[in-house]
C-alpha cells in the first residue's frame, strides 16, 4: 500500500521523468551538421588590447646597447649591498591603464588600448624608428584568461597561453557541459575596450556559431551555462523534500511537547 508521502514523491518525480525523455534531443552540439557540409569560417582572430591587460614588450635590434634603454628588466639581488643577481632578470610587464595607455621607457605614455596586437606593435615600431635602426618589437599578453561558469564539470577561470581560443575549446577546458546545461541559450559576457559590457546569447545547437564573431573568445570573456528545466525541477523536488522533512520533524516535536504537557 502506497502511503501519502510516497505518492507525493512520485508526483514530484513526474516532471523530471518527462523532461529526461526529451533531454537527449538537446544534448548534441551543432545538430544537423553533416560531414560533407562546408561553412565559411570567421576571419583571422587577433586579440584586442583592453584596460587592465598586462603586456610583455621586448625591443631588440642590431645594436644591443642602443635597445637597452627601451627594456625594463626586473632585477633581484642576493642582498641589499650585493651586485650579484639572485636570478636571471626578466622584463617588466606593462599595465594598460583605464584610458588605454602604457608608460613606456623613453617614449613616455603610449596609447595601445583598443588596438589589435599587430597594430600596437606597428605603432610602437614607428615611434622607435626615430631612435633605432630596424627595431624589432615582441609583445605578449600575460593575463589572457577566460571564465566558464554554470553547468560545466569544472567551472573556473583559465589562463590561455596562445592568446587564441574558441568557445568550444573553452568548454573543453571546463570539462564540457553537464547534461543539465542549456546548449540553446549560452550567455557570453564581453567587456569592450571602452569599458562597456556586451551580453550575447548563443545557440550551440545551431551551426551559426561557426561563422559568428563570437566563435573566438577575447580575453576576460565570461561564459555562463544556464541549468535546463530538468535541473530546475530536480532542485525544486529536493527543496520540497527538505521542506516536508522539516515540517514532519516540527510536527513530531509539537506532538511530544503536547504529550508532555498533558501528562502533568
Amino acid at each position: 500500500m502506497i502511503n501519502k508521502k510516497t505518492a507525493l514523491y512520485l508526483l514530484l518525480a513526474i516532471p523530471f521523468l518527462l523532461g529526461s525523455c526529451g533531454m537527449n534531443k538537446k544534448i548534441p552540439y551543432f545538430k544537423g551538421l553533416e560531414s560533407t557540409d562546408s561553412i565559411a569560417g570567421v576571419s583571422q582572430h587577433e586579440a584586442q588590447i583592453c584596460p587592465d591587460d598586462m603586456l610583455s614588450i621586448t625591443v631588440s635590434g642590431i645594436d644591443p646597447e642602443a635597445v637597452a634603454p627601451f627594456n625594463l628588466p626586473v632585477v633581484a639581488y642576493i642582498s641589499p649591498n650585493s651586485d650579484k643577481l639572485y636570478q636571471t632578470p626578466t622584463f617588466q610587464p606593462y599595465l594598460v591603464d583605464l584610458n588605454g595607455y602604457i608608460n613606456f621607457p623613453v617614449l613616455g605614455k603610449v596609447k595601445v588600448g583598443g588596438l589589435k596586437k599587430s597594430e600596437a606593435i606597428a605603432h610602437l615600431k614607428s615611434m622607435l624608428d626615430v631612435y633605432l635602426k630596424d627595431p624589432i618589437v615582441t609583445m605578449q599578453f600575460m593575463n589572457y584568461k577566460v571564465t566558464v561558469l554554470g553547468e560545466v564539470a569544472r567551472p573556473g577561470s583559465y589562463t590561455i597561453s596562445n592568446e587564441r581560443i574558441t568557445m568550444m575549446e573553452a568548454l573543453g577546458l571546463a570539462g564540457d557541459m553537464t547534461v543539465f546545461g542549456r546548449r540553446d541559450n549560452v550567455l557570453l559576457i564581453r567587456e569592450n575596450s571602452g569599458g562597456s559590457k556586451a551580453f550575447v546569447r548563443i545557440n550551440l545547437n545551431s551551426t551559426d556559431l561557426l561563422s559568428s564573431p563570437y566563435y573566438y573568445l577575447q580575453q576576460n570573456d565570461v561564459i555562463y551555462i544556464e541549468p535546463n528545466k530538468t535541473r530546475l525541477s530536480a532542485a525544486a523536488s529536493v527543496n520540497v523534500s527538505l521542506y516536508l522533512g522539516a515540517v514532519s520533524t516540527l510536527a513530531s516535536m509539537v506532538t511530544v511537547i503536547v504529550a508532555l504537557v498533558n501528562s502533568k
